[in-house]
């Protein structure tokens, strides 16, 4: 490393230090304040908070919106009791390092942001203790049977399974020791995790419980021990416009949003919408701080003379294989490799087409490279070397959209380039479950067979037509996701500068979260105390 890029490094961790030191006075203060004017109200059963996969150090979109909810309720008179992770965990998911497992997580730095966050709070902490006896019953186990674990009819093993999939960034799993030593690892602590949480249930009989995503194992334990003791629990995750969040009674993860039958845009809100899909189509878009187009480029001549010798085009479109969204997904196909496997006899049946693979741009975002990918399956299948078939890396920047116009019909597994591509008048044929699949607005077969019919009729056919139903679904459901079901938290967060996804306060006082005050407080207070939805509400336009 030259002295210049010291220099830069240096330099970044002088500036993270300090965003993240001002920013936890800020918390400090903040939470001081709450606890402050915070009602007392005898009698009212506490909410639990639980977010152990959000964050290390400094306070992610996540952290953040699980901690002004509970300020929210606090202020609102719901006691608030957060159940906190002291080196709780033998490794968690954040703390793991996929190269190797073995090393311990940071904990220190973690423990010292907690203390920020849960400053002036009820904070239950936590912390692991090795249970001999389940420690000595997974020795033994190959992956097959940890997967498959069950102790006292806990499904340890499925619900440790996403989290070992997501810290390795792969799917199939090698059963090789590092592997192995960290799925017994997950699976001791989310035991011990499940003991720990049903002690506090039972101790401080909660009305509800709020954990982040519930998918990660931590959470997915927690939300698992919960319904047990049949309480409502309820998740969240970002939404699709920046500093928003999704809360939901269920699965955040799946992003379900209710669609009532009768709902109808009015004009304004066409004119809402229109001016979203036009930034949208250009690229300038985020998630979860993440920009994933730096630019979008048009087709290239070249590009445009390749195709032009094929009777049609058709893209196909991928999705990060451990990404969290996947357990939802596949129910028509065991996983997205299955599509694709698919897919490629398709491809090699029909010469006449142009087919073009896309991969996802999250597969090689610095820091969550997929370990198991789309560009690693072409190259193992040879499939960019079939004269009808154009690979298109992560890494390439040009425009999707442009190439969804100038399709035949369009292939997803369960990318919201499907949702997309429908409203740009594309015919599109899904292969997962999605969270747009609920409503009718791609064609999606419900098995493996009527998946290849599908496409073989949209190949075989002269032009494929698209119900109107579906493009008007699609208008109706992203217009409630974006301007109902994304509660906005941008009057009290910014990007902090020094990590995409992390956040710091804004300078607000206490009363910016009162729920008389906060729209976004009163929909998140009326949906965890009073099970409404959690949907912003909309003057009449």
């Amino acid at each position: 490393m030259s002295i210049g890029e010291w220099i830069e490094r240096g330099e970044q961790r002088i500036n993270r230090y300090w965003v993240h030191r001002q920013n936890n006075r800020q918390i400090t203060w903040l939470a001081q304040r709450v606890r402050q004017h915070a009602p007392l109200y005898l009698g009212t059963a506490p909410v639990v908070f639980f977010n152990a996969s959000t964050r290390l150090s400094g306070l992610s979109l996540n952290a953040a919106f699980a901690l002004l909810s509970s300020w929210g309720l606090s202020l609102a008179g719901v006691p608030v009791v957060n159940f906190v992770c002291e080196m709780g965990m033998s490794r968690c998911v954040l703390g793991t390092n996929r190269k190797d497992p073995h090393r311990l997580p940071p904990c220190r730095e973690c423990i010292k942001q907690s203390d920020a966050i849960y400053a002036f709070s009820d904070a239950r902490r936590f912390q692991y203790q090795l249970d001999p006896s389940v420690e000595s019953a997974l020795a033994e186990m190959n992956l097959e049977a940890l997967m498959e674990t069950e102790i006292e009819g806990l499904p340890l093993g499925k619900l440790v399974l996403p989290s070992v999939r997501w810290a390795l960034r792969s799917y199939h799993l090698a059963a090789n020791e590092p592997t192995l030593f960290l799925y017994r690892q997950y699976l001791l602590s989310a035991w011990w995790l499940a003991q720990e949480f049903g002690r506090l249930l039972d101790e401080v009989q909660p009305q509800a419980v709020v954990v982040f995503n519930g998918v990660s194992y931590p959470e997915a334990t927690a939300r698992w021990v919960a319904e047990q003791h049949s309480l409502r629990v309820i998740t969240h995750e970002v939404c699709h416009l920046p500093l928003t969040a999704f809360f939901v009674k269920g699965d955040a993860t799946a992003y379900p949003i209710d669609v009532p039958p009768d709902f109808k845009l009015s004009p304004v809100q066409e004119k809402r919408l229109d001016a979203y899909l036009e930034q949208r189509f250009k690229g300038n878009f985020s998630m979860a701080g993440v920009r994933f187009w730096p630019e979008m480029q048009n087709l290239s001549a070249d590009f445009l003379q390749r195709a032009g010798q094929f009777k049609q085009i058709v893209p196909v479109f991928t999705n990060v294989i451990f990404d969290t969204s996947q357990s939802h997904s596949n129910v028509v196909f065991e996983q997205m490799f299955a599509w694709l496997e698919q897919v490629l006899e398709i491809i090699q049946a029909h010469p006449e087409t142009f087919f073009v693979i896309r991969a996802h741009p999250d597969e090689t975002r610095p820091g969550k490279e997929s370990q198991e990918n789309v560009a690693d399956w072409v190259k193992r299948n040879r499939v960019d070397d079939l004269p009808n078939v154009l690979f298109v890396d992560s890494r390439q920047y040009f425009s999707s959209y442009e190439l969804i116009q100038r399709s035949k019909f369009v292939m997803v597994y369960n990318s919201t380039i499907g949702l997309e591509a429908t409203l740009l008048g594309a015919a599109v044929l899904c292969g997962g479950k999605a969270r747009f699949t609920q409503l009718p607005i791609v064609f999606f077969p419900q098995t493996p067979q009527d998946h290849r019919r599908q496409a073989e009729e949209f190949l075989a056919a002269g032009q494929v037509q698209v119900p109107a139903e579906f493009t008007n679904n699609a208008r109706r459901f992203i217009y409630l996701n974006l301007y109902r079901a994304c509660l906005p938290f941008g009057d009290l967060l910014e990007n902090d500068g020094v990590w995409p996804g992390y956040v710091s306060l804004k300078d607000f006082d206490y009363d910016a979260l009162q729920p008389g005050y906060s729209p976004t407080m009163k929909v998140i207070v009326n949906g965890i105390v009073n099970d409404r939805p959690f949907l912003m509400d909309e003057k009449p336009s």
